[in-house]
């Protein structure tokens, strides 16, 4: 390589630097220059854009009915706790949750692991709704925030799939945590649950009216 060539090419690099520096943020009316176009351009349609092809005019198509995606549970009633027909709630945590979770123990001891990271902090450890967010609610004046007692009548004659889609999709000022426990692990929190209305009532049959004052 001769020493003329070496300098034309250096001399050509050091104007291509300067042409890319000299263009960084600069705003032009002409269309970008692209050299190796590939799929730049590409034959298709955007989001919400319009086509002629199909009668309604719209280039999204709506899924197939009944398709869901590929990480949603299939078994409808797991997913959502209501009925393959979505006209009622599942009275009771579906077997095949409990079935491959190790059984109503294993399950149980989850619940609580779960109930103990995600729920105590507001409905308390005993579920009584006095957890330490709701305490601190009640005293900068937020009462409306307190949670709720799970031993109240209306929570324990709920379904239990009405439970877990409460956990799974939120109510009133309590999120949603689908994004955050796993849907198994909603199931067990709602096993768990149980198993505290019914420790509340063996208390109140031992004690008497107290018992339930004394538990919170």
């Amino acid at each position: 390589m001769t020493l003329r060539t070496t300098l034309v090419k250096g001399l050509m690099l050091t104007l291509a630097a300067g042409s890319l520096a000299g263009c960084r943020g600069m705003k032009h009316d002409e269309p970008p220059i692209v050299p190796i176009r590939n799929m730049y351009n590409q034959p298709r349609y955007d989001a919400q854009d319009e086509q002629e092809f199909y009668a309604d005019g719209r280039a999204m198509r709506m899924p197939v009915e009944g398709a869901i995606s590929q990480e949603m549970e299939p078994n409808l009633p797991l997913a959502t706790g209501r009925t393959e027909d979505g006209s009622s709630w599942v009275l009771e945590v579906p077997e095949p949750v409990l079935a491959r979770n190790g059984g109503g123990e294993a399950f149980v001891d989850r619940g609580q692991q779960r109930y103990n990271i995600y729920c105590a902090a507001c409905h308390s450890k005993a579920g009584n709704g006095n957890g330490m967010v709701s305490m601190r609610a009640v005293e900068l004046g937020y009462g409306t925030l307190n949670a709720p007692s799970l031993h109240d009548d209306r929570i324990r004659s709920m379904p239990d799939g009405q439970l877990y889609a409460t956990i799974t999709n939120g109510i009133r000022a309590m999120p949603g945590y689908s994004h955050s426990i796993p849907q198994d692990d909603r199931w067990a929190i709602v096993t768990y649950v149980r198993a505290l209305q019914l420790s509340q009532l063996s208390l109140q049959a031992q004690n008497g009216a107290g018992g339930t004052e004394d538990a919170r």
